[in-house]
């Protein structure tokens, strides 16, 4: 008879527990209807836990726990000392195109700006990127260096090798715009995608001078090759994002057969 009482009483506490976490998806679902109004805008502080228990008849532990699963995907930050705010909106990073950080910056509702710190011609073989641009070392190249700004806030560190041959005439004025825009537009250049790898990295105290952040603060580091049609290489650049203004996102397919792993082991 014991048996039959022990079953019973498990299938009550997976129906609670089930319960439990629909209550919780449900009450996520309504905080995130309330970051979507007018009532709460990028910057603008959010409700307490206090105000989420009373206002939706919960406990403080599962508004806490609403609450956190808010921040742990970008919608809400926690500062300490003062509470959660709705997070301003970072910048979006394709993964699948190419896409000017101009136009992305307008797009996000941010002015864009860019620093040139340095634009000078030099030789390949003073290039460790010549081996990357499959260029002999007697090959003039443009180094640049630059940071780009979203509403006058450095966000982005920039250093780049273009071959010169394609774009002999490029000038300080031109490294101050969209790099894309001059290439195709002024340059009559077709580009036709680049080759990236990701990673995490911790900036150095040069590179976390230029964004304006503390050396050892986690960044993303994105080390590219850009090509003409006809897999002809124009650019080699390495370029640092602040994590906490940059978010690399992208859209995947359903499932799909075995594929050989496209990484490699570091």
């Amino acid at each position: 008879m014991a048996k039959p009482l022990v079953k019973a009483r498990f299938a009550s506490k997976v129906a609670t527990v089930a319960k439990s976490a629909s209550f919780h998806e449900q009450l996520i679902e309504k905080l995130r209807k309330l970051l979507r109004g007018r009532q709460f805008v990028p910057g603008a502080k959010f409700l307490t836990e206090r105000e989420i228990a009373e206002r939706f008849d919960t406990s403080r532990p599962t508004a806490n726990k609403a609450l956190s699963s808010l921040v742990s995907t970008g919608l809400l930050e926690f500062r300490q000392g003062a509470g959660t705010f709705v997070r301003e909106s970072v910048l979006d990073y394709d993964l699948q195109h190419l896409v000017s950080f101009t136009e992305k910056a307008k797009s996000a509702g941010k002015k864009p700006g860019t620093q040139v710190i340095a634009l000078q011609k030099l030789s390949a073989a003073d290039a460790p990127a010549a081996l990357a641009l499959k260029v002999p070392h007697g090959e003039p190249l443009f180094f640049l260096e630059r940071v780009r700004l979203a509403d006058g806030q450095p966000v982005i560190y920039e250093r780049r090798h273009v071959v010169a041959r394609f774009c002999k005439g490029m000038t300080k004025a031109d490294a101050k715009g969209s790099l894309y825009g001059f290439w195709t537009t002024k340059c009559r250049l077709a580009i036709s995608g680049a080759e990236e790898s990701i990673r995490a990295v911790n900036a150095t105290p040069a590179q976390a001078s230029a964004l304006g952040i503390k050396t050892n603060t986690a960044c993303l580091l994105v080390i590219a090759t850009g090509f003409l049609e006809g897999g002809v290489p124009l650019w080699y650049e390495e370029t640092l994002y602040r994590s906490d203004a940059y978010e690399f996102r992208n859209q995947l397919g359903g499932v799909s057969g075995p594929k050989p792993a496209q990484g490699r082991m570091r």
